[in-house]
């Protein structure tokens, strides 16, 4: 993988695409993402929420402070996820991390723009 994305310019999500990381350009506001779990079809609105359903699948707490709160896996596996505790500070980079580590349970949708 080429650094070449990650100075100045623009912003951009990490995805995996067929195999293959990609940088993604950010969706402009119309375009905006939500993380859904799926055996239900809920989205997620609070830490706490996802907190709750990545719990049923072995995740528990492992580090937090004012800024995050990061999950590991209770099987000590090394997967680790970092959470910002603010939920209005959840991004598709957050969204994308979830579903890479959980791919059955989580999906990114997006959301229509009336609800933005």
């Amino acid at each position: 993988m080429s650094g070449s994305g990650s100075g100045g310019g623009g912003g951009g999500v990490w995805v995996f695409k067929n195999g293959v990381m990609q940088l993604q350009a950010e969706q402009p506001a119309a375009g905006r993402k939500a993380l859904r779990y799926v055996p239900t079809g809920e989205t997620m609105s609070s830490l706490e929420l996802l907190e709750r359903r990545l719990g049923a699948h072995g995740w528990e707490r492992y580090y937090e402070n004012r800024h995050i709160v990061q999950l590991h896996r209770r099987d000590g596996g090394i997967d680790l996820i970092s959470l910002p505790r603010d939920f209005t500070q959840f991004r598709s980079t957050h969204m994308y991390d979830v579903v890479l580590k959980n791919r059955e349970h989580f999906k990114v949708v997006d959301v229509p723009a009336a609800t933005c």
